[in-house]
């Protein structure tokens, strides 16, 4: 059990996901529209039992699995083993950055015609300030990089892997893309709960989704398999200033112009 996964790093994912998971609160609520029934400071202790047990899990199975699989957290792991991983970490932000620019660029994109059919998303974010998208922007690069990647991507490859039995027991190309791809479905199905608060869940809403986030998910997971876990963290965090900042602010300006 001691040496099943490195534990520093279990700790240290830990307490970045609860923390994550509390600075959400504010865009929650404001993306909602919900009324607050109890105290912040009741809220946030709810959130960080909440979400404790589900990411203590996710993380201790997604550092197994990845174990396992070849995948994980290489740059931060090797910190923590007391290597300098400088060089690496230097060499992934430029193209982490750029592919999670380009991520939230697309679903801008694709997201217009999706818009248009649906009038309850249309600019529905111009109105949220800009610090509470920046704080959800950490649960984004971070929680859901964990649940995510770090987790099912990993389990669905381990499982895979188990099943598939190769001659020198590595898991294939295709198999890896499989688990990623399945990851971004369940991506973008992860978000219905949220669209449900916001619109009824129609069969372009549900599509929407699984197109939108689902293309993110795959670009996130190609990086985390090729680049590490970093490296995906960094381009979804990217991806979320362009969708839940940038574009906003771009929009504000070209109403009032």
């Amino acid at each position: 059990m001691k040496n099943l996964i490195n534990w520093k790093l279990f700790f240290i994912l830990l307490a970045a996901c609860v923390i994550a998971s509390v600075l959400v609160l504010p865009y929650s609520l404001e993306l909602t529209s919900a009324e607050i029934e109890i105290s912040p400071v009741l809220m946030v202790v709810s959130a960080i039992v909440n979400n404790l047990l589900l990411f203590a899990i996710a993380i201790f199975l997604g550092l197994l699995f990845s174990k396992q699989t070849g995948m994980g957290l290489p740059i931060v792991q090797g910190f923590l083993n007391g290597e300098n991983k400088s060089k690496e970490l230097k060499s992934i932000l430029p193209v982490s950055v750029c592919l999670g620019v380009a991520a939230g660029a697309l679903i801008v994109l694709l997201s217009i015609p999706f818009n248009k059919a649906i009038p309850e998303f249309q600019n529905i974010e111009v109105s949220i300030p800009a610090w509470k998208a920046l704080l959800a922007s950490f649960y984004g690069g971070i929680a859901e990089e964990v649940l995510l990647r770090l987790f099912a991507v990993s389990l669905f490859l381990w499982v895979i892997t188990k099943i598939n039995k190769t001659k020198d027991g590595n898991s294939t190309v295709f198999e890896k893309w499989f688990s990623i791809v399945l990851a971004a479905v369940i991506f973008g199905l992860g978000h219905l709960p949220a669209t449900a608060q916001i619109t009824a869940l129609t069969g372009i809403v549900v599509t929407r989704a699984i197109v939108l986030n689902g293309v993110a998910g795959v670009i996130f997971g190609w990086l985390y398999w090729k680049k590490g876990l970093e490296s995906a963290i960094i381009a979804h965090f990217s991806a979320d200033i362009v969708l839940h900042i940038i574009t906003p602010l771009v929009v504000s300006l070209l109403m009032r112009a």
